[in-house]
């Protein structure tokens, strides 16, 4: 039976982490300015990127560590690659041209060791053409719907494409930054757990609001977060599970703080836990934040 998380997830140590100038057009929530050098912010990063994988750890979650390499200042987000149940993986298309690099022969290698490369969008790259994986679309995996808010990383027609080829229904939608450009990943503002999804509909366009409401409201109980709290990175959560199947929702120290009591209530109804961890320095300088940091391994 497809279960819609996993207790094993992959995770990339950094060589270097800095504000990536690539990536900082499409993405509002990284900050480019700092008191701090390279070295000092990787140090930093490098603290909470191990409080972060000893928090997921004791909790009974089963964790694999790469290396990251020189060059790829976002190699903690490894986001450029997707494993399914039936042991296949897919690549994706990515528009920063130093993300590309984190695709390194090291990595696809380890992975197919376990996995069968079945998909790789990675030449349509030279056509301009995006697709970043798990963070263009959240997917739901029991129901094989894919939620996808189109940007500058997220090409409408390589989703539809890819989903003829993963049998996967694309919903497709609109969405607006607090700067009031499309937000560049769609994991920033929504996931989608066993039983629960949270989302920002208030990021989403109007007209496209109420055909997405209707679509989860068919299989999952929905927690509305605001775009307030989209800023303290509270849709970028993950589901994953124990060593018992039970279920644990993944988040930052920053967004667990943002949520408010009726909220973590009523995630309390759907989790076993919640766990979080400090990832200030990740969360400011990267501009991504717990779910980023995850790639599941199904």
């Amino acid at each position: 039976m497809t279960e819609q998380s996993t207790n094993r997830i992959l995770l990339i140590e950094p060589a270097e982490f800095f504000s990536n100038l690539e990536t900082a057009e499409t993405n509002h929530y990284q900050i480019n300015n700092s008191e701090l050098n390279k070295d000092a912010i990787l140090e930093k990063a490098l603290d909470e990127f191990r409080g972060f994988k000893n928090t997921l750890v004791s909790n009974g979650i089963n964790i694999t560590t790469l290396q990251g390499q020189i060059g790829c200042p976002d190699n903690i987000f490894p986001n450029w690659a997707a494993t399914y149940e039936d042991s296949t993986m897919h690549l994706f298309s990515m528009l920063a041209k130093n993300r590309r690099k984190e695709k390194s022969k090291k990595h696809i290698s380890f992975l197919e060791k376990t996995y069968q490369l079945t998909t790789d969008l990675s030449e349509f790259e030279d056509q301009a053409i995006f697709l970043e994986g798990t963070s263009s679309m959240v997917l739901d995996r029991v129901n094989k719907i894919a939620y996808t808010g189109l940007s500058p990383r997220t090409n409408e027609n390589l989703a539809r494409l890819w989903g003829e080829r993963s049998g996967y229904e694309i919903v497709f939608f609109q969405t607006e930054s607090h700067v009031g450009q499309p937000i560049y990943h769609t994991d920033v503002i929504m996931y989608i757990g066993t039983e629960i999804a949270g989302i920002s509909m208030d990021s989403i366009k109007q007209e496209d609001q109420e055909r997405v409401r209707e679509k989860l409201n068919l299989s999952h109980t929905i927690l509305e977060i605001t775009q307030d709290q989209i800023m303290d990175f509270c849709g970028n959560c993950l589901e994953a599970q124990d060593e018992d199947k039970q279920l644990i929702l993944v988040m930052s120290t920053r967004a667990f703080n943002s949520y408010s009591d009726q909220q973590k209530t009523v995630l309390a109804n759907h989790y076993q836990k919640i766990i979080h961890s400090d990832i200030t320095h990740i969360e400011e300088y990267g501009g991504g934040s717990a779910r980023c940091m995850m790639m599941e391994l199904f």
